[in-house]
């Protein structure tokens, strides 16, 4: 009787355990076994390479100076009587610009004018009381002349005469050319002081001043192109030429030149600091975009199309521009190069053409 308790109750137990047991696996989540994913191949825009001229562009940094600029200077120390201009005023060559109070000079001029006729009269009379006509003074010998002047002091008066001559001329400033007017901070009624009175530039033919090194001297010659782009003007640009170039090197490596712009609109201010492109025409070369290069393990790579695909290519270029690079090895005219949605591409990646120059 105890055996046949002892077996029912062993099975009672077992069979709570496996209700359990598939209670448990009733709720587990079934598992999903994900799907494929499919290779979508990437969207490219390409290009075939053909030989073209190509623009070389070598790029500095550039500051405007006038080449033609004057610092205007009373020569006398009055008040300033009148001032005719100011800051920013375009005037014409000969203009009048300023003047002092012209009292006290025109008074010494016409002291020195008064000296310099009675010394003209004190020297006649030299030479006539030593026997000479004076109607005939190429005869009279130099000897004669030079001791008749220092005894009437006439050479000294001329000087004095000329010096408050020029003095009262320089009472009154002119324009030395046509320009524009800078740097004038003196009021009327005040004395000149040491510094100049104003600042006159020549804002139509200006210059560009910039830098470039030493290895980039034989690709520049006089009279190659400069596109100037003011830093504070980036939509703006003007064409001018180079004009000079420095034959020396400095302690730097960096060699001095000079491009010469027409600044019509007058936009270009002196001081002005601008970007500089000098370009130099290279015919019969193999040009890309600068957007179908990328770099692979720190070297340069473009992707060819070929047959749906994506083929990784070293190349190595030369001369660059804002635009393109001229590619010297890894291509070849007529290739089809990716120049779009190529930045993430690998080596024989599928790929699909959405667009071509063909088809713009």
């Amino acid at each position: 009787m105890r055996s046949v308790l002892y077996f029912m109750l062993i099975f009672v137990l077992a069979s709570c355990g496996k209700g359990k047991d598939a209670k448990e696996t009733q709720e587990q989540p079934q598992r999903t076994i994900p799907t494929a994913v499919t290779n979508k191949p990437a969207e490219v825009s390409v290009t075939p390479l053909s030989i073209k001229d190509f623009n070389y562009e070598l790029i500095s940094n550039g500051t405007v100076i006038s080449k033609r600029k004057a610092e205007l200077k009373f020569q006398s120390s009055e008040n300033i009587l009148h001032i005719y201009v100011k800051n920013g005023d375009r005037v014409a060559n000969g203009q009048k610009l300023a003047e002092l109070d012209l009292f006290k000079l025109q008074n010494s001029y016409y002291q020195a004018k008064h000296n310099i006729e009675k010394a003209q009269l004190d020297f006649e009379n030299e030479l006539i009381g030593r026997g000479h006509a004076i109607k005939d003074t190429a005869n009279i010998p130099a000897e004669e002349i030079r001791l008749a002047k220092i005894r009437s002091n006439y050479d000294q008066t001329l000087i004095n005469f000329h010096r408050a001559e020029y003095d009262l001329k320089a009472g009154t400033l002119y324009a030395p050319f046509s320009g524009v007017i800078a740097n004038l901070f003196v009021t009327e009624h005040n004395l000149p002081g040491a510094d100049p009175f104003c600042t006159i530039i020549d804002d139509k033919s200006q210059e560009v001043v910039f830098f470039i090194l030493e290895n980039e001297l034989p690709v520049i010659n006089i009279g190659d192109k400069v596109v100037i782009t003011p830093f504070a003007m980036e939509t703006y640009s003007m064409e001018g030429k180079v004009s000079e170039i420095n034959p020396l090197i400095d302690k730097n490596g960096m060699v001095r030149v000079k491009a010469l712009v027409n600044n019509p609109s007058g936009k270009l201010f002196e001081g002005m600091n601008v970007k500089i492109r000098v370009q130099r025409f290279i015919s019969k070369q193999l040009v890309i975009p600068k957007t179908a290069l990328v770099l692979r393990t720190n070297r340069k790579v473009v992707f060819r199309y070929s047959k749906g695909k994506a083929w990784w290519v070293y190349v190595e270029t030369a001369q660059e521009n804002s635009e393109s690079y001229v590619v010297t090895s890894g291509l070849a005219e007529g290739d089809s190069i990716i120049y779009k949605g190529n930045f993430n591409l690998a080596d024989e990646t599928p790929v699909i053409i959405v667009d071509s120059p063909e088809n713009e």
